[in-house]
């Protein structure tokens, strides 16, 4: 360990030792001498020395070999909710992380994970450990319901599918694979998009870059923009989409929209790479939410999809998602899952298999994933009357005349308010509303109770706030 020599004298022997008694040491002063509660054959870190009216003492202080790793900065996200709990103001509302609440604001555990859970009680299941790629079981239900299980490319085993811990886990195996095998190729990624995107593939060494997505104009999508920046990029690259519910924009481009991005992709020889967090749980419908990702695949494009399952069974803390890499034939796809595993293996050796089991039960059996189904409808329901309630409120209490119909057209768990910076921080600073600082708001987090207060704080922040 590295160390400093510290220096200390006096002129006389009463003078007084502070630095806490030099490091707790209770040294002593004494007829011109100096002892401590240490001796050599323990490592004294205290060099002794007799002066006669003069003390002097040296002082070994450990330095720690880590001195030089700075303090990270809080996450943009995960550090809101920090804040919310330390503000004591009975009108706070936490905006900023993507949990559904009930309309009481609780957290919310889905009756049928309750029922699924007892299932596995009653059976009396094992911890063992599980094989790299996962549950076999939770494999195949969780890319059946991706595509669909009779969709030719489940029947013809062209989909390799490896269990990942969620979404965050299964893009950052894919970051890896891309690293490994496509060397020198990059991702593009939407402007804005998900805070945690650029972390994975910096992180994974991979070099990315933005295509235009946002238009602050019309709080919509700029296609046009998207459109180019996708035709201007290097031939092969990774196309990051988001399959429903763009986070952070609640903006979708139309199923038409969908095709033309698809042929531009196909055409410039791409590969597309579908970020699938909401599956059922933006429009409520299963089918509906995974109509992107299947245009992509009816079209016999090789694409690779993250799935996660924390949002729409509510398995946030579980980690629960899957890595599905579509390829032009099965020999492909098993080897493109074992290189995965290979991945996988000094990662994080093997995945957990609770949540695992969970989804298994879940998807796997007709009874259950009806009651899931309903369930979910339920939940993208409050989601929506609470958006509905947001923006009847925003359009009654504004007079200025804008039109706040966006709210409307964004879908799923996020609404893009189209505040700037420190329009957002005034929403905080004044109002309580935790949020991210880019605008985004988590309808899953309002109740219809406090609609209108977010209406009032939206407004003031907006008119009054440069």
């Amino acid at each position: 360990m590295a160390s400093t020599m510290l220096s200390l004298a006096s002129t006389t022997p009463s003078a007084s030792l502070s630095m806490q008694e030099i490091i707790k040491g209770k040294a002593r002063l004494g007829s011109g001498s100096v002892s401590t509660l240490f001796n050599k054959e323990k490592g004294n870190p205290f060099i002794k020395a007799k002066s006669f009216g003069r003390i002097s003492m040296t002082v070994a202080v450990n330095v720690s070999r880590f001195e030089g790793i700075a303090m990270a900065p809080p996450d943009p996200i995960l550090g809101v909710s920090e804040a919310f709990r330390a503000d004591t103001d009975v009108k706070k509302l936490n905006l900023g992380v993507g949990a559904y609440r009930t309309e009481e604001l609780q957290p919310y555990v889905l009756d049928v994970v309750k029922k699924a859970e007892n299932l596995m009680l009653e059976r009396g299941e094992n911890k063992e450990y599980l094989p790299i790629e996962g549950l076999a079981a939770f494999n195949k239900v969780t890319a059946e319901l991706l595509f669909g299980a009779d969709n030719p490319v489940i029947k013809q085993q062209r989909v390799a599918t490896v269990q990942g811990l969620s979404g965050t886990g299964s893009l950052r195996l894919a970051a890896a694979l891309i690293e490994r095998y496509f060397p020198g190729a990059q991702v593009l990624i939407s402007s804005p998009t998900w805070g945690n995107h650029k972390n994975i593939f910096n992180d994974a060494r991979v070099p990315w870059s933005e295509y235009r997505y946002y238009d602050p104009k019309t709080v919509g999508l700029d296609f046009e923009g998207m459109i180019s920046d996708i035709k201007a990029a290097p031939e092969g690259s990774f196309v990051l989409l988001h399959g429903c519910a763009h986070n952070p924009t609640g903006i979708d481009p139309t199923p038409e929209q969908w095709e033309k991005i698809a042929g531009v992709i196909q055409e410039k020889n791409h590969i597309p790479f579908f970020d699938v967090a909401y599956q059922g749980f933006a429009s409520g419908s299963l089918d509906a939410d995974a109509s992107s990702v299947r245009l992509f695949a009816a079209r016999g494009m090789e694409l690779l999809i993250a799935q996660s399952y924390s949002k729409n069974l509510g398995l946030y803390a579980e980690r629960i998602g899957a890595i599905n890499v579509v390829c032009s034939s099965a020999d492909a796809a098993a080897r493109v899952k074992s290189q995965l595993k290979r991945i996988a293996r000094p990662m994080y050796s093997n995945p957990p298999v609770h949540g695992a089991r969970i989804v298994a039960n879940v998807v796997g059996d007709p009874t259950l994933f009806n009651e899931w189904k309903e369930e979910m409808e339920m939940l993208a329901g409050r989601i929506k009357n609470v958006r509905q309630k947001l923006f009847d409120s925003l359009s009654a209490k504004d007079k200025s005349g804008k039109d706040w119909s966006f709210i409307l057209k964004q879908i799923g768990m996020f609404s893009f308010t189209g505040l700037n910076k420190t329009q957002s921080e005034n929403m905080t600073n004044k109002w309580h509303v935790y949020m991210t600082k880019d605008g985004r708001i988590s309808l899953a987090g309002l109740s219809l109770a406090k609609c209108e207060y977010l209406a009032d704080a939206i407004i003031d922040s907006y008119h009054n706030v440069g």
